[in-house]
Protein backbone atom coordinates (compact mmCIF):
# COMPACT_ATOMS: atom_id res chain seq x y z
CA UNK A 1 0.00 0.00 0.00
CA UNK A 2 1.50 3.55 -1.09
CA UNK A 3 2.35 5.15 2.15
CA UNK A 4 0.97 8.91 2.54
CA UNK A 5 4.50 10.61 1.74
CA UNK A 6 4.12 9.03 -1.34
CA UNK A 7 0.97 9.96 -2.35
CA UNK A 8 1.03 13.68 -1.47
CA UNK A 9 0.57 16.00 -4.00
CA UNK A 10 2.62 19.03 -4.05
CA UNK A 11 0.87 22.64 -4.58
CA UNK A 12 1.30 23.83 -8.06
CA UNK A 13 3.96 26.33 -8.68
CA UNK A 14 1.30 29.14 -8.92
CA UNK A 15 -0.55 28.25 -5.83
CA UNK A 16 3.02 28.20 -3.93
CA UNK A 17 3.89 31.12 -5.14
CA UNK A 18 1.09 33.19 -4.13
CA UNK A 19 -0.24 31.81 -1.41
CA UNK A 20 -3.29 29.98 -1.05
CA UNK A 21 -5.02 28.14 -3.79
CA UNK A 22 -7.71 28.19 -6.83
CA UNK A 23 -11.59 28.37 -5.03
CA UNK A 24 -13.29 25.20 -5.47
CA UNK A 25 -16.09 25.05 -7.31
CA UNK A 26 -19.24 24.51 -5.33
CA UNK A 27 -22.71 22.99 -5.52
CA UNK A 28 -24.65 24.26 -2.70
CA UNK A 29 -28.24 23.72 -4.19
CA UNK A 30 -29.80 21.19 -6.75
CA UNK A 31 -29.78 22.94 -10.12
CA UNK A 32 -26.54 24.67 -9.52
CA UNK A 33 -24.34 25.29 -12.69
CA UNK A 34 -20.65 25.39 -12.66
CA UNK A 35 -19.41 26.04 -16.30
CA UNK A 36 -16.18 27.38 -18.05
CA UNK A 37 -12.88 26.90 -20.39
CA UNK A 38 -10.45 24.98 -18.96
CA UNK A 39 -7.54 26.33 -18.54
CA UNK A 40 -4.95 24.13 -17.35
CA UNK A 41 -4.23 20.79 -17.78
CA UNK A 42 -6.60 18.30 -16.03
CA UNK A 43 -4.46 16.64 -13.11
CA UNK A 44 -4.65 13.57 -11.39
CA UNK A 45 -4.43 13.32 -7.29
CA UNK A 46 -5.76 11.47 -3.99
CA UNK A 47 -9.00 12.09 -2.25
CA UNK A 48 -8.11 14.27 1.02
CA UNK A 49 -10.81 13.41 3.86
CA UNK A 50 -12.99 17.02 4.06
CA UNK A 51 -12.53 17.21 7.83
CA UNK A 52 -9.27 15.67 8.38
CA UNK A 53 -7.12 16.29 5.35
CA UNK A 54 -6.06 12.60 5.58
CA UNK A 55 -5.34 10.38 2.36
CA UNK A 56 -8.27 8.05 1.70
CA UNK A 57 -7.86 4.51 0.47
CA UNK A 58 -10.44 2.29 -0.26
CA UNK A 59 -11.02 -0.83 1.90
CA UNK A 60 -8.38 -3.19 -0.28
CA UNK A 61 -5.65 -0.34 0.53
CA UNK A 62 -5.99 1.23 -3.25
CA UNK A 63 -5.78 5.32 -2.81
CA UNK A 64 -8.65 7.14 -3.65
CA UNK A 65 -8.28 9.37 -6.41
CA UNK A 66 -10.04 12.30 -8.37
CA UNK A 67 -9.64 14.42 -11.18
CA UNK A 68 -8.62 18.22 -11.07
CA UNK A 69 -10.24 20.37 -13.65
CA UNK A 70 -9.31 24.39 -13.55
CA UNK A 71 -12.04 26.00 -15.11
CA UNK A 72 -12.27 30.20 -16.46
CA UNK A 73 -15.60 30.99 -14.60
CA UNK A 74 -18.10 34.20 -14.56
CA UNK A 75 -18.30 33.28 -10.98
CA UNK A 76 -17.07 36.01 -8.35
CA UNK A 77 -16.67 36.57 -4.39
CA UNK A 78 -17.86 39.74 -3.72
CA UNK A 79 -16.08 39.61 -0.53
CA UNK A 80 -12.53 38.54 -2.65
CA UNK A 81 -11.51 41.78 -4.55
CA UNK A 82 -8.80 39.38 -6.17
CA UNK A 83 -11.21 36.90 -7.69
CA UNK A 84 -10.85 36.58 -10.84
CA UNK A 85 -13.34 33.45 -11.69
CA UNK A 86 -10.75 30.51 -11.22
CA UNK A 87 -12.51 27.20 -10.42
CA UNK A 88 -10.88 23.79 -9.12
CA UNK A 89 -13.31 21.13 -9.88
CA UNK A 90 -12.91 17.82 -8.20
CA UNK A 91 -14.32 15.14 -10.24
CA UNK A 92 -14.81 11.44 -8.37
CA UNK A 93 -17.40 9.31 -8.09
CA UNK A 94 -20.84 9.84 -10.15
CA UNK A 95 -19.34 13.19 -11.52
CA UNK A 96 -17.04 11.35 -13.09
CA UNK A 97 -19.21 9.22 -15.13
CA UNK A 98 -21.40 12.39 -16.07
CA UNK A 99 -18.05 14.18 -17.43
CA UNK A 100 -16.74 10.97 -19.28
CA UNK A 101 -20.07 10.13 -20.77
CA UNK A 102 -20.25 14.36 -21.76
CA UNK A 103 -16.55 13.58 -23.40
CA UNK A 104 -17.58 11.01 -25.52
CA UNK A 105 -20.76 12.72 -26.94
CA UNK A 106 -18.20 15.23 -27.62
CA UNK A 107 -16.19 12.77 -29.72
CA UNK A 108 -13.58 13.76 -27.63
CA UNK A 109 -10.53 11.73 -26.26
CA UNK A 110 -10.33 13.34 -23.33
CA UNK A 111 -10.76 17.00 -21.16
CA UNK A 112 -8.48 19.84 -23.13
CA UNK A 113 -7.01 23.22 -21.99
CA UNK A 114 -9.16 25.57 -24.38
CA UNK A 115 -12.59 23.14 -23.97
CA UNK A 116 -15.65 24.38 -22.16
CA UNK A 117 -16.82 22.02 -19.43
CA UNK A 118 -20.19 22.53 -17.50
CA UNK A 119 -21.59 20.00 -14.28
CA UNK A 120 -25.04 21.02 -13.10
CA UNK A 121 -25.91 19.33 -9.87
CA UNK A 122 -29.04 17.78 -11.27
CA UNK A 123 -30.36 15.24 -8.66
CA UNK A 124 -30.22 13.65 -5.39
CA UNK A 125 -29.21 10.26 -5.70
CA UNK A 126 -30.07 7.19 -2.94
CA UNK A 127 -28.91 8.01 0.49
CA UNK A 128 -26.85 4.53 1.63
CA UNK A 129 -26.90 5.22 5.18
CA UNK A 130 -29.93 7.32 6.98
CA UNK A 131 -27.27 9.34 8.92
CA UNK A 132 -26.01 10.89 5.99
CA UNK A 133 -27.47 13.30 3.15
CA UNK A 134 -28.08 11.85 -0.23
CA UNK A 135 -25.37 11.80 -2.74
CA UNK A 136 -25.31 14.62 -5.46
CA UNK A 137 -26.07 13.32 -8.98
CA UNK A 138 -24.53 15.51 -12.26
CA UNK A 139 -24.78 16.11 -15.40
CA UNK A 140 -22.29 17.58 -17.53
CA UNK A 141 -21.53 18.64 -21.11
CA UNK A 142 -18.48 19.40 -22.72
CA UNK A 143 -17.36 21.27 -26.15
CA UNK A 144 -13.98 20.75 -27.44
CA UNK A 145 -11.55 23.23 -28.06
CA UNK A 146 -11.31 23.11 -31.64
CA UNK A 147 -15.31 23.59 -31.52
CA UNK A 148 -15.15 26.63 -29.39
CA UNK A 149 -12.35 28.41 -31.76
CA UNK A 150 -15.17 27.34 -34.63
CA UNK A 151 -17.97 28.83 -32.76
CA UNK A 152 -15.97 31.80 -31.34
CA UNK A 153 -17.05 35.02 -34.25
CA UNK A 154 -15.15 37.11 -35.76
CA UNK A 155 -14.06 40.66 -34.49
CA UNK A 156 -16.54 43.22 -35.51
CA UNK A 157 -15.74 45.80 -37.68
CA UNK A 158 -15.11 49.16 -36.16
CA UNK A 159 -18.13 51.46 -37.12
CA UNK A 160 -17.36 54.14 -39.64
CA UNK A 161 -14.71 57.18 -38.78
CA UNK A 162 -13.58 55.19 -36.04
CA UNK A 163 -10.09 54.14 -36.20
CA UNK A 164 -8.97 50.34 -36.52
CA UNK A 165 -4.73 51.78 -36.08
CA UNK A 166 -2.90 54.44 -34.34
CA UNK A 167 0.42 54.85 -34.99
CA UNK A 168 2.06 54.29 -31.84
CA UNK A 169 -0.72 53.01 -29.76
CA UNK A 170 -1.60 49.06 -29.35
CA UNK A 171 -4.76 48.06 -29.55
CA UNK A 172 -5.58 47.41 -26.18
CA UNK A 173 -4.55 51.59 -25.42
CA UNK A 174 -6.05 52.02 -28.78
CA UNK A 175 -9.51 50.43 -27.62
CA UNK A 176 -8.72 51.87 -24.02
CA UNK A 177 -9.04 55.17 -25.69
CA UNK A 178 -11.83 54.76 -27.85
CA UNK A 179 -13.93 54.09 -24.63
CA UNK A 180 -13.19 57.72 -23.76
CA UNK A 181 -15.92 59.95 -25.62
CA UNK A 182 -13.62 62.69 -25.52
CA UNK A 183 -10.34 61.01 -26.81
CA UNK A 184 -12.73 59.00 -29.46
CA UNK A 185 -13.84 62.18 -30.86
CA UNK A 186 -10.11 63.83 -30.84
CA UNK A 187 -8.74 60.03 -32.97
CA UNK A 188 -11.10 60.83 -35.56
CA UNK A 189 -11.35 64.66 -36.26
CA UNK A 190 -7.17 63.36 -36.35
CA UNK A 191 -7.91 60.73 -38.84
CA UNK A 192 -10.39 62.81 -40.99
CA UNK A 193 -8.08 65.74 -41.62
CA UNK A 194 -5.11 63.27 -42.24
CA UNK A 195 -7.32 62.05 -45.12
CA UNK A 196 -8.08 64.96 -46.19
CA UNK A 197 -4.55 66.18 -46.19
CA UNK A 198 -4.04 62.79 -48.23
CA UNK A 199 -6.90 63.63 -50.37
CA UNK A 200 -5.25 65.92 -53.55
CA UNK A 201 -1.84 64.37 -54.05
CA UNK A 202 -4.43 61.05 -55.01
CA UNK A 203 -6.96 62.91 -56.84
CA UNK A 204 -4.53 64.70 -59.21
CA UNK A 205 -2.44 61.42 -59.56
CA UNK A 206 -5.44 60.60 -61.83
CA UNK A 207 -5.16 63.83 -63.89
CA UNK A 208 -2.86 63.97 -67.11
CA UNK A 209 -0.63 67.08 -67.35
CA UNK A 210 -0.92 68.88 -70.07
Amino acid sequence: MATPQQQYQAPSADDFLMGGGVPSAKFPTLGTTVSGRITERPTVEQQRDFTTGELKFWDDGKPQMQLVVTLATNERDPENPEDDGARRLYVKGQMKNAVASAVRSAGARGLEVGGTLTVTYARDGQKSNPRFNAPKNFDAQYVPAAQNELNTPDPAPAPAGVPSAVPGLSQEQLAAAMANPATAALLQQQQAAAAAAQTPATAGADVPQF
